[in-house]
């Protein structure tokens, strides 16, 4: 069907970008600028209101003639470049985009819909909160909410989510923070409480700039400001990298060379120009989409985590960046993928490319030791296939959080060791003259890795490196689709359990 007129369009100028959130993005526009043309059909029904008294009733009506919306959420289906989408969008013109029981039971409605369509959701919020007009029934409706949204993730199905200015209160305690993927406007308002309610309810004033979208994506927060003219070609590449797998021709690898010696192969990990995590996510240019933190209020610039295809497979990719110590909020920030992965029922790839962890006081008590635990914990628990890359330096319990999986390759000049190989020999001799002889003697070299039968392949380091990792990580996924008893997470306690053993 045909959208009705939005009140006002506009291409703006560079100026107008930069006050868009001042004017705010109304709902049928945004349908309009990210849904495929003509493909929208509405869900929702006549709004119907049980016993409200008229001031009520002429506020509803004055809503309706200014927003051209006959209610607060608009609800609906539609594609994005082909691809089928359920989507939920706020108008704020409608009593500022507040949640009362029809706007709520529109919103549960439709992600039920989607659900049983399996189709994935965009949920763009620009909202007040509760509405202040209704019964204290119209805030627990909240929890309703959150109920359906678990519904849809259990059916392992996207949800992805775009916060438009304002968006607070009940809209980001729900819809807002349920996002796999979660991205704002530029400048947008986001938070639990406005400015001006948090300091009349405490007497301390709240920086607008806390709560602005920028701001929150440094926090590791969201995922990313996205201006709304662009937010079409964001959720499309979301969403054709998560298209199901495509049958593709398997890597052929080229023979490991032979065996690097020990140091070697601790100065070639260590330099600086030497390939990592951002040349890998390079190279897969637009079968990538980032995430930023773990939404706990802090960036994790030593791991890195996305969306992301690899041999026509989707994947969530988790890699380690050696540049940084790896410290919890790196790790909280690794779970979150392997959360990631469960919720949408994808295989995970991790890179292990450290020098270890964070040693400092705010790692110890930031719980350092019980993070790694829970994080390998959780990657052995992980039900899809698993594959890890040690690509360089494998350093302590930095690199054990990210170890266990299905198949484990390493690079010929990489290296697993429990310490620094200065700090081995500090350990046994209170020098460092001796690390050639105790890192030979431990067996911390690619080869020997492999003779031990703690890795299963070694990858030959050739003028195109990265394109051999990434082949030889499509080999590995297409080996444990067509062997399903090699992957998940009861292989791999019999794996880990006939490793110990031995």
């Amino acid at each position: 069907m045909s959208l009705p007129p939005p009140p006002f369009r506009t291409t703006p100028t560079p100026f107008q970008t930069m006050v868009w959130v001042m004017a705010h993005t109304f709902a049928h526009t945004l349908i309009e600028s990210v849904l495929d043309s003509d493909s929208f059909m509405s869900w929702d029904e006549p709004p119907h209101y049980n016993d409200i008294d008229q001031s009520y009733v002429h506020t509803l009506e004055r809503a309706r003639a200014q927003s051209e919306c006959d209610e607060a959420i608009v609800t609906g289906e539609g594609h994005i470049d082909g691809i089928p989408v359920a989507v939920i969008v706020s108008d704020f013109s409608f009593l500022g985009g507040s949640l009362g029981a029809v706007a709520s039971t529109r919103i549960i409605k439709a992600i039920h819909r989607a659900t049983e369509n399996k189709l994935p959701l965009l949920v763009s919020t620009a909202s007040g909160g509760a509405r202040m007009q209704e019964d204290n029934r119209t805030f627990v409706m909240m929890a309703s909410i959150t109920a359906s949204i678990q519904r849809h993730k259990n059916a392992h199905l996207p949800f992805l989510v775009y916060l438009r200015n304002p968006t607070m209160g009940g809209a980001m305690v729900t819809v807002g923070s349920a996002g796999h993927l979660t991205f704002a406007e530029p400048g947008a308002q986001i938070g639990f409480l406005g400015p001006k309610v948090v300091e009349l309810t405490t007497g301390i004033s709240l920086p607008r700039e806390v709560q602005q979208a920028e701001n929150l994506v440094d926090n590791g927060v969201i995922d990313g400001v996205v201006a709304p003219t662009q937010l079409r070609t964001v959720v499309s590449k979301a969403l054709k990298i998560l298209q199901p797998a495509e049958e593709v021709d398997r890597f052929s690898p080229t023979a490991p060379g032979v065996e690097v010696p020990v140091m070697d192969a601790i100065a070639r990990s260590r330099d600086p120009q030497r390939p990592g995590i951002g040349e890998i996510v390079e190279t897969l240019g637009e079968d990538v989409v980032k995430l930023s933190g773990a939404r706990a209020g802090a960036v994790s610039p030593a791991v890195r985590v996305a969306l992301a295809r690899i041999g026509g497979r989707a994947v969530v990719l988790i890699g380690q960046d050696r540049r940084y110590a790896v410290g919890p909020a790196d790790l909280r920030f690794a779970r979150r993928g392997i959360s990631l992965a469960r919720e949408l029922k994808l295989p995970i790839v991790t890179i292990i490319d450290t020098a270890g962890a964070e040693l400092s006081q705010a790692a110890e008590e930031g719980g350092i030791a019980s993070s790694i635990a829970r994080t390998m914990s959780k990657l052995i628990d992980a039900p899809s296939p698993t594959v890890s890359v040690i690509l360089g330096p494998g350093v302590g319990g930095g690199a054990l959080a990210l170890l266990p999986t299905d198949l484990t390759y390493a690079t010929e000049s990489a290296w697993l060791s429990a310490l620094p190989p200065e700090g081995a020999s500090a350990i046994l001799y209170g020098n460092t003259d001796h690390v050639e002889d105790i890192l030979e003697r431990q067996g911390v070299g690619a080869h020997a890795l492999l003779k031990q039968g703690l890795i299963d392949g070694i990858i030959c380091e050739t003028d195109t490196f990265i394109e051999e990792v990434l082949g030889t990580i499509s080999n590995a996924l297409s080996e444990l689709k067509n062997n399903p008893e090699r992957a998940g997470r009861h292989s791999r306690f019999e794996r880990l359990a006939s490793a110990k053993s031995d």
